[in-house]
């Protein structure tokens, strides 16, 4: 079975399909943005890079969002809620962590089924 990588660098790539299934890295906003601007910014990318594997947001399995705090769950929610499949939500689970820098408030990870 064939691996193919979209965006590929050095360290990663932004999204590995193998089979029938597309595997995102974690993206994230502009550094310094607000929750809902990140947020937002997060899922035009995945979005994006769903298209670009031959996938969409109704096909996700799973979501993964860490967030720098718990007290911008409602925030993020509401472009969540706004964004995502009502028809076909995915497994999800959000929790706290330190990101990558604390100019980086949202990171959003998934994985998608393809045709």
């Amino acid at each position: 079975m064939s691996i193919r990588r979209l965006e590929s660098g050095p360290r990663m790539s932004q999204a590995v399909i193998h089979g029938n299934t597309v595997y995102l890295a974690g993206q994230v906003g502009a550094p310094g943005q607000s929750v809902t601007a990140q947020t937002t910014a997060i899922l035009e990318s995945i979005d994006r890079l769903l298209g670009e594997a031959g996938s969409d947001k109704s096909k996700l399995l799973q979501a993964t969002i860490w967030l720098d705090s718990m007290d911008d769950f409602a925030e993020m929610n509401a472009v969540w809620d706004a964004w995502v499949d009502p028809a076909n939500p995915p497994a999800r689970a959000a929790g706290e962590s330190r990101l990558a820098t604390p100019d980086f408030k949202v990171e959003i990870i998934v994985v998608a089924a393809k045709d």
